[in-house]
């Protein structure tokens, strides 16, 4: 018997999509505790990393655009995790910084992988696998 090609089964798109929404699903429980949707938590991830960043750094580095992010911004602002101010570099230009609040909560979010993971049930070396295949493919899915 062929294979069929459009089997939902054998899309990249289903599986990809549906791991997606499970995993995030993980992380909702493990963030309401400190007080962040996962998106508000990849923004702060991004700028413990690195801050101040500009709007648009912290666009490209999270794949959102402004539309998406500005509102994230807005929020986590109005829980005193972050400021926005004019770059002062480029006064066009919107800068993100963390404040004290903000940098504070980064002791609080180290405990949220090894969460993810004892609840997932994998091993760090599978979940590494996977996030590198996954990675992959983005860099692939790219123009």
């Amino acid at each position: 018997m062929v294979s069929d090609a459009l089997a939902l089964h054998r899309q990249v798109c289903f599986a990809i999509v549906g791991a997606s929404r499970a995993v995030v699903s993980v992380y909702k429980p493990i963030l309401e505790p400190l007080g962040l949707t996962h998106p508000q938590y990849l923004v702060m991830l991004a700028l413990w990393e690195t801050s101040p960043l500009r709007v648009k750094d912290l666009g490209e580095k999270l794949l959102l655009d402004s539309a998406t992010l500005s509102p994230l911004l807005k929020r986590l602002e109005q829980q005193g995790l972050i400021t926005r101010a004019r770059d002062v570099d480029d006064e066009r230009a919107l800068a993100i910084r963390l404040t004290d609040a903000g940098a504070e909560l980064r002791s609080e979010a180290e405990k949220v992988p090894a969460k993810v993971v004892a609840h997932l049930g994998l091993s760090l070396d599978e979940l590494e696998t996977i996030r590198d295949a996954a990675t992959v493919l983005l860099d692939a899915s790219r123009p």
